[in-house]
């Protein structure tokens, strides 16, 4: 399927500035960093139509959507955003209010906030409201933007339950359907915070084809149509890759019994790295076995490195 809109998945806490200090105006060079190289300000550029593109926040998965909600249209509107609006929907049967369904038509990007992504899936999965997100995605120039259960919920396959410290036992991690923007992937958000590499090496040996994406904190990727993915943000992404798995215990072992895995792969990506989901290939941005690496052209003799300097 030929995809026109973008993705981008983040791991949660997302740096928004402290909006809620008074003095915020003031004390912007301490409180935000995310204006020169963050998240939002890559959403907005990749846009549409960058500062006047309709942007909808939707605090779904929220059980506090009234202050989450609104940081994030601050936050976007001290970008230069000018058109953010906030869409509160607690319930199902709010997916068919007409005014609604025309916000999202009229969409250029949609924002889903953080907390639990079964929630998510389970109000919107479905809904008139879910296939105009699809068919925006597919169809149009258009960012599906997800923080932490936003960003979980992404793919067709979630993880929504699962503890980090037990995650390597059969059965212990649960997955279930997801929005399904994309396919052959499976996230997992505040990644290494919470130390939930685990989780994902259960969700990948169950089925191999399956790219597992560990996301950090204020970290996340830009997914473009033709499958190249760019990590963003300060942190780090995890991608586990299960297709040279060799052995595993997995249907051997009963419920609850430590999982095996052998050649199980692991990349790591920071700022500005890419991985090819079509060729499976990664590139480092800032490699040290580049072709052409940057080396001064000559370098005073005092101040080349010693022997002494590297012992």
């Amino acid at each position: 399927m030929n995809i026109k809109g973008k993705l981008v998945i983040i791991g949660g806490a997302v740096d928004k500035g402290s909006f809620t200090e008074a003095s915020f105006d003031k004390n912007i060079a301490n409180n935000l960093n995310f204006f020169e190289k963050g998240i939002l300000r890559r959403i907005i550029n990749e846009s549409k139509h960058h500062e006047d593109s309709r942007i909808e926040v939707i605090t779904t998965a929220s059980v506090i959507p009234k202050e989450v909600g609104p940081q994030y249209v601050k936050a976007f509107e001290y970008l230069k955003a000018k058109n953010v609006g906030l869409l509160n929907i607690e319930r199902r049967e709010q997916t068919n209010d007409p005014e609604i369904l025309e916000r999202m038509r009229a969409a250029d990007v949609v924002m889903f906030t953080g907390g639990d992504q079964l929630r998510l899936t389970s109000i919107l999965g479905g809904t008139k409201l879910h296939d105009i997100i699809l068919d925006k995605f597919r169809n149009e120039e258009f960012i599906y933007a997800g923080t932490s259960a936003g960003a979980a919920a992404a793919s067709n396959n979630m993880i929504y339950q699962g503890s980090s410290q037990e995650a390597l036992l059969k059965g212990e991690v649960k997955i279930t359907s997801g929005l399904s923007l994309i396919q052959n992937v499976i996230i997992d958000t505040h990644f290494v915070q919470r130390g939930r590499i685990g989780r994902l090496f259960q969700a990948v040996v169950g089925n191999p084809r399956v790219l597992g994406i560990g996301l950090g904190e204020d970290t996340g990727l830009l997914i473009t149509s033709d499958g190249r993915m760019e990590a963003i943000g300060s942190g780090l992404v995890i991608l586990v890759d299960g297709r040279n798995i060799a052995d595993t215990n997995l249907t051997q072992v009963e419920m609850g019994r430590p999982i095996s895995i052998n050649n199980l792969t692991v990349h790591v990506m920071s700022m500005y790295d890419t991985y090819d989901l079509n060729t499976h290939r990664m590139d480092i941005h800032n490699s040290q076995y580049a072709s052409e690496l940057i080396i001064p052209a000559e370098a005073d003799d005092d101040k080349k490195p010693q022997a002494e300097d590297l012992e």
